[in-house]
């Protein structure tokens, strides 16, 4: 079993940045792929980024080269660095885990991205 809480939203102007952390607790983090998800009102949830337990990521198309995931695997940690916020990042961006057929949701955070 392992919790995840997701921290770091919040409301923040066009172009500006924001960091997303989430914290694990209950299991082996290290052996869990971790992802970062997000749902905007009236949309499916989708994939923003991964990483896995080697520490290869992977990212959405409309997201290279303005978010950064990364994990900290002795702080138990996985962090979405999101530069140059658009309207359209205006979503619940939710962290999951994944390990041997397993996976767990946090509960989400709220960004807006708004002037």
């Amino acid at each position: 079993q392992v919790q995840l809480v997701e921290s770091g939203g919040g409301l923040v102007q066009p172009g500006g940045s924001l960091r997303l952390s989430c914290a694990a607790s209950g299991s082996i983090f290290s052996l869990y792929d971790m992802g970062w998800y997000r749902q905007a009102p009236g949309k499916q949830r989708e994939l923003v980024a991964r990483i896995t337990s080697g520490g290869s990521t992977n990212y959405a198309d409309s997201v290279k080269g303005r978010f950064t995931i990364s994990r900290d695997n002795a702080q138990n940690t996985v962090t979405l660095q999101m530069n140059n916020l658009k309207s359209a990042h205006t979503a619940v961006y939710y962290c999951d885990a994944r390990h041997g057929g397993a996976y767990y949701w946090g509960q989400g955070t709220q960004v807006t991205v708004s002037s």
